[in-house]
């Protein structure tokens, strides 16, 4: 019985691992489309999240039909090769996943977590795979975004700090849109503000207690700094020695308002 209650209990590590390895290949879409601006984005970001990274999605409500203006334009250009820098498609696929999100929670406030709009299996029927988001023609949910396109195409660990799921223990949502020109020092500056966030990380010299993002996606973090306290030391104020004992906060899915 033991053995089965371990099995049962690894299963949805076993999973993402399997999905993250094998599902998750690059999506190339042959289109003709050029890069778009984000300055509508950004200005609902500069109005509607505030200094602390709560989200005022009554005034999204508000401002409704400016969100979905975005969204179309969104829906009319796909990234593609072609026409598009690596940083134009990059901004635009972090500022999709947020602004769809957005719209998610929008859709169906309100609620208490994005959790309760879909119950499910993560990677089958939870509500990141809610096909709702449709760009020239293609179809995506939240996880394709993420875990499709965004971490095995760019492999870039800080894209963990400037996604944003609607909720608490999520990294603070970036109040302006990402762009290609200042993608590299937002990207810094999203990861530099999570880790030394003490509402989602507490780190001393003794002790680390830090998200859980960075035990789901342990190995994106490896990946770019060799190991997970080597990536936290590279953005932490007070850094980590050898002896620094790391655990995990439990995640908090309260809605970020």
């Amino acid at each position: 019985m033991k053995k089965f209650s371990w099995l049962f209990l690894a299963l949805p590590a076993l999973f993402l691992l399997w999905f993250t390895c094998t599902n998750c290949r690059s999506i190339r879409r042959d289109t003709d489309s050029k890069p778009v601006e984000h300055s509508i984005w950004d200005g609902l970001l500069r109005r509607h999240v505030r200094a602390d990274g709560m989200v005022d999605y009554k005034g999204f409500i508000r401002d409704s039909n400016t969100l979905h203006r975005y969204l179309r334009l969104l829906e009319t250009a796909h990234p593609n090769d072609k026409n598009w820098s690596r940083n134009e498609q990059m901004a635009y696929w972090i500022n999709a996943y947020n602004a769809y999100t957005i719209d998610l929670i929008v859709r169906n406030y309100p609620v208490k977590s994005i959790k309760d709009i879909k119950n499910g299996v993560a990677f089958v029927n939870s509500v990141w795979d809610i096909k709702f988001i449709k760009i020239q023609g293609f179809s995506y949910d939240l996880n394709n975004i993420e875990h499709n396109i965004l971490r095995p195409v760019f492999k870039d660990a800080r894209i963990h700090a400037a996604v944003n799921c609607a909720s608490f223990s999520c990294p603070k949502l970036l109040a302006e849109a990402y762009t290609a020109e200042q993608l590299d020092s937002q990207l810094d500056k999203s990861m530099r503000g999570f880790i030394n966030d003490p509402e989602r990380n507490r780190i001393s010299a003794e002790k680390a207690e830090i998200s859980e993002i960075f035990k789901w996606f342990k190995g994106d973090f490896e990946r770019d700094a060799g190991s997970l306290r080597e990536f936290l030391n590279r953005y932490a104020t007070v850094k980590l020695s050898k002896e620094t004992d790391i655990s995990h906060i439990d995640y908090d899915w309260r809605l970020n308002e």
